[in-house]
């Protein structure tokens, strides 16, 4: 768990409610900053290369090539081709969930009874699922380009059977997690339950967004020398903005 520096002004910021979708390119050199605005906030992400989306987010490369289980501080998201998407270079949480995927529409009903659109407009209940499919059709995607995805601020403990549990008090409002682009990526963001999430209100915090300038990536970045393989995959994603080939 690393704080980061509060003395900066952002460049932008823009509230997304709890239950809300939202999508933009962030580009390369751009740090951007999720805020929880509740305790036990969930926020699913997913991440595109802006200029080939066919390049995505690889929740198996990246916990493989970093040999762990859970996201914070020093950890980067791999893409299918071996580079950096964004790496993570500040965290207040401590500990974000790869693993347990999105909520689904059938989920989302039966834990919080039905709605539609045609009575709750904005206000129905939306699953993770169908955030992220109305999302990637902004930008020409559909059902075949969703793939796992990241939890922020959850916590999922695995006991010795192999069962998963959400951890409830993980996270609290004011608590943040700084996302630097190594690339120019598409990032689509659900503020919405865990999948694992227990109880029947459908009260989802709402997360603050944040974007700041990032400092070079120098060579002792804490991304970048905390394994031998990123190393490589920091290396791999600057000979694709120089048209050059990959290290592997």
């Amino acid at each position: 768990m690393t704080d980061a520096p509060q003395a900066v002004t952002p460049m932008w910021e823009e509230l997304l409610p709890g239950g809300a979708h939202w999508s933009a390119v962030i580009r390369r050199g751009v740090v951007l900053r999720l805020v929880a605005q509740g305790d036990d906030a969930n926020v699913a992400a997913l991440f595109y290369n802006r200029e080939q989306p066919l390049e995505r987010y690889n929740m198996a490369d990246t916990l493989k090539a970093q040999h762990i289980a859970h996201l914070t501080t020093g950890c980067v998201c791999y893409s299918d081709m071996g580079r950096i998407l964004c790496s993570i270079v500040a965290d207040t949480c401590g500990w974000h969930d790869p693993l347990c995927g999105l909520t689904d529409a059938e989920q989302i009903a039966v834990r919080y009874g039905a709605t539609r659109f045609q009575e709750q407009r904005n206000q129905r209940y939306v699953s993770g699922r169908e955030a992220m499919l109305v999302e990637l059709g902004k930008y020409g995607l559909n059902e075949r380009d969703l793939v796992a995805n990241v939890n922020f601020f959850s916590k999922v403990a695995v006991d010795d059977g192999g069962s998963m549990r959400l951890v409830t008090g993980h996270s609290r409002a004011g608590q943040y997690v700084d996302l630097r682009f190594e690339m120019d990526s598409l990032v689509l963001l659900y503020a919405g339950p865990h999948a694992l999430a227990a109880g029947t209100s459908y009260t989802p915090a709402g997360v603050l967004l944040q974007a700041y300038r990032a400092a070079p990536v120098g060579a002792d970045d804490v991304c970048r020398t905390r394994c031998p393989e990123n190393a490589r995959g920091f290396i791999n994603t600057e000979r694709l903005h120089l048209g050059a080939g990959e290290t592997r």
